[in-house]
């Protein structure tokens, strides 16, 4: 019997459908909106009549109802500001009970020095510390500063300009979120936050979170901390990942290291653990340039030496209920002939083996076996990642954000 196909757009309105009953917003594939529900309320269903939609833009920085677009005589006289160097803006500052639905922001230009120089943070309910703390362009997924066209789920940026971001923020009493400029030249920014402002959020609700770390250079048989130990009860949304390959050993598959959960208690070893690298984000085999709604790998360098790649846990929830760690191991799976490769390339480099930290590879173990590869431990790469999480309360104790100097340390 012959199986019919879906086509391209029905699929794709599937997968769609799929996301809507996760609580996400809109979404464009191939050319087509299709709108969604919004926290399982359907789409036709009218709001509460204490519910209201909001925009916070320079136009209108305080969204208030009926003071949109005054400037100039209301003819688009403020679309953007600059913040000055070493100074704040503010994005949103609301009191009361509500969502932040939707965050699109496009800074003056796309460089290295603004992307990782201009932080984002994030308040909820008059916390003293932010729930959010990353550089703009590592929290909206631009890899290693670099600005790149890619769609996913929780965010975009259409033709690689812009910063979107689709994830829902609920809070009860206050919601805070302000961009610091960390460079020493005046950023100018475009704007745009949606906020629906009276909902009343069950017991159940969490608050979002994010943070970000980098390690540069890797340190051998050390797993690079994706997120470090949270406590309390909530969700593991994913992450997004950029690694900078170490040039010695820039010319071998990188991408062996096994994703690891430790939820609730776990310490030496974890209850979740994947297979490899381009197996967390769903690929097989290596990862080449994708992008797609849970999962991409969105930035390749042109000379390979460096990747962006991001997974989200929307279909596949990651829930614990007393703490959460989350690690990636850096481990290489090359062959034969690229280590002996390396090893003339840099005299006195040596490949350790994937067991108890004693035991290298030779050179006559490895001309003696040319069709064989392996997996081996790596170091001195330059590993960095956002992590996005929801935690039932509005702070999560966890280290400040880095200093502009180590965000942009040997960048590029």
């Amino acid at each position: 019997m012959k199986r019919s196909i879906p086509s391209p757009g029905a699929m794709a309105i599937g997968l769609l459908l799929a996301l809507a009953l996760q609580g996400c917003h809109t979404l464009s594939r191939n050319g087509e909106t299709v709108a969604m529900r919004s926290h399982g309320d359907e789409l036709y269903r009218m709001a509460p009549p204490s519910v209201e939609t909001r925009w916070f833009t320079f136009e209108n920085p305080q969204g208030l109802k009926g003071e949109g677009g005054q400037a100039r005589f209301g003819r688009k006289g403020s679309p953007a500001t600059a913040i000055p160097a070493g100074e704040a803006l503010t994005l949103v500052d609301v009191e009361g009970s509500g969502t932040i639905r939707k965050i699109w922001l496009a800074l003056g230009s796309r460089q290295l020095e603004e992307q990782r120089g201009v932080s984002i943070e994030m308040y909820w309910d008059h916390a003293a510390t932010p729930a959010v703390q990353a550089p703009a362009g590592d929290f909206f997924c631009h890899s290693l500063g670099h600005a790149t066209p890619f769609q996913s789920a929780l965010f975009a940026s259409p033709e690689g300009r812009s910063h979107v971001c689709f994830v829902p923020m609920p809070f009860r009493k206050h919601a805070r979120i302000l961009l610091r400029n960390e460079t020493e030249k005046p950023v100018w920014v475009y704007y745009d936050v949606a906020v629906t402002l009276g909902e009343q959020h069950d017991d159940d609700m969490l608050y979002f979170h994010s943070t970000w770390r980098r390690q540069n250079p890797t340190i051998l048989r050390e797993d690079f901390t994706i997120l470090p130990k949270v406590t309390g009860r909530g969700r593991f949304l994913g992450c997004h990942i950029g690694v900078r390959l170490n040039p010695q050993v820039s010319n071998m598959w990188w991408g062996e290291g096994e994703v690891k959960m430790y939820l609730d208690g776990d310490e030496e070893f974890p209850t979740l653990c994947g297979t490899g690298t381009e197996d967390y984000i769903l690929d097989a085999y290596g990862q080449g340039l994708f992008d797609n709604l849970y999962m991409g790998n969105h930035y390749v360098a042109p000379d390979k030496s460096a990747y962006g790649f991001y997974r989200f846990h929307i279909p596949d929830p990651v829930w614990f209920h007393q703490d959460l760690r989350v690690t990636i191991q850096v481990m290489s799976g090359p062959g034969y002939p690229a280590m002996l490769e390396a090893m003339a390339k840099t005299p006195g480099l040596r490949f350790m083996k994937p067991t108890d930290g004693t035991e290298y590879f030779t050179e006559e173990e490895l001309r003696a076996h040319p069709d064989r590869s392996s997996v081996v431990e790596r170091e001195g790469d330059d590993y960095c990642a956002t992590a996005y999480f929801y935690l039932d309360r509005p702070e999560n104790d966890l280290p400040p954000l880095a200093d502009v100097r180590e965000r942009l340390a040997d960048l590029y």
